[in-house]
């Protein structure tokens, strides 16, 4: 059984700012990385390459960081940057200028310390970008949008949602937890959907959450299982869910989904629930903003390799499937990896499997069966960053 999670608040960046683990791979020099931070536009970054570099840069995309979170001075290590030092990458990251779902920033953020890296190391050889969970949506929309610029790319424990697809998901769990647990002490009586719950603090907003599931047991295991979580990670997903959908909101200037057309499936007395479910009306202009800044079409032309967590709260397997389909209608699975999914929970890697992924991503194609995943393409032939 997974462990209860009582605060899902930070998908991908509490990676990020936790001591990098030991790793044993051998080294090719006891000699430590050349490290620099600095701010760039408003954005805290840093840089590390290895005594004995490859050539090979890593950009490494975070997740999700809620507003207010403390930032730490200069920008820290992510867990992974020693292991991938080890094995010859450099590895640049950015803190991002904002805090949120800040992925159209991130994109901005990361493409200027791309730059500012390659002007000073004009040497490097193939640029690979990295991203975990909100930082997997980072990632695949920069090779999207900047094929040229990389060799290729891996989403691990990604979000990978285009934002219309997002904004829904969010939506959809917040307006069934009004239908199930309906005037819950200490929230908004408009909503975790309106604007009315940006001003209320994390730990306020998962504790009336909390209260409400554990008053209903029986609400809570129709609704933990159409979210495909445990009623132990219920509380903690629906908080994640209203902060995100929060971020949405305010980035898009205004509802940036609706459900008028939605035929819900999935919530036990399914008619009873589209019958009484609250509806809302989508702004346009707010939508199309969304669909702008957090487009993913899955047209890629740099190899991609995806990774998920078993029995991950976050990212769960319906969401997994969301991207893989975008990419085959548009004829673009030969780009595409899917590594079969490994640890248990959110963004559950070791070290190995990280180094292995961009190892992998590097690794000239062999011929494989029909019925087999094509397996990446080489760097070779992609044009140089």
């Amino acid at each position: 059984m997974r462990k209860a999670r009582p605060l899902l608040l930070c998908i991908g960046l509490c990676c990020s700012l936790l001591p990098a683990p030991a790793w044993s791979r051998p080294r090719t020099s006891d000699q430590p990385p050349r490290t620099e931070t600095g701010t760039l536009q408003g954005a805290p970054w840093r840089i590390d390459v290895p005594a004995h570099w490859n050539g090979e840069l890593v950009m490494y995309a975070h997740g999700f960081e809620p507003v207010g979170t403390p930032r730490p001075d200069p920008w820290p290590a992510n867990p992974w940057t020693e292991a991938l030092g080890k094995a010859g990458y450099a590895v640049a990251q950015s803190g991002y200028r904002s805090q949120g779902w800040a992925v159209k920033d991130a994109i901005d953020d990361l493409e200027r310390l791309r730059a500012q890296f390659l002007r000073e190391h004009p040497d490097t050889r193939h640029t690979w970008i990295m991203g975990f969970s909100m930082g997997g949506a980072v990632a695949i929309a920069t090779l999207e949008r900047l094929p040229a610029h990389y060799a290729g790319g891996a989403s691990l424990c990604g979000a990978n949602l285009p934002g219309s697809v997002l904004a829904a998901e969010m939506l959809t769990s917040l307006l069934a937890f009004e239908y199930f647990f309906p005037n819950a002490r200490g929230l908004p009586v408009a909503g975790l959907a309106s604007a009315d719950a940006v001003t209320l603090p994390q730990g306020e907003l998962f504790a009336a959450i909390d209260a409400a599931v554990k008053g209903n047991p029986k609400a809570a295991g129709v609704l933990a299982r159409r979210l495909e979580v445990t009623p132990d990670e219920l509380s903690g997903t629906l908080s994640l869910h209203a902060l995100v959908f929060q971020q949405l909101l305010k980035r898009a200037g205004g509802m940036p989904a609706g459900n008028h057309e939605t035929a819900y499936a999935g919530f036990g007395d399914d008619k009873a629930f589209n019958a009484g479910v609250r509806r809302v009306a989508a702004d346009p202009a707010a939508q199309a903003r969304l669909d702008r800044d957090l487009a993913l079409t899955g047209a890629l032309r740099r190899p991609l390799l995806l990774q998920y967590n078993r029995e991950d709260p976050s990212v769960t397997p319906r969401l997994e499937a969301v991207y893989p389909a975008l990419v085959a209608k548009a004829g673009a699975a030969a780009q595409l990896t899917t590594l079969p999914a490994t640890g248990t929970g959110h963004c559950d890697f070791t070290p190995e499997q990280i180094v292995d992924a961009v190892v992998t991503l590097g690794r000239p194609a062999a011929p494989a069966p029909a019925t087999l995943p094509a397996a990446a393409r080489s760097t070779d032939a992609a044009p140089r960053p």
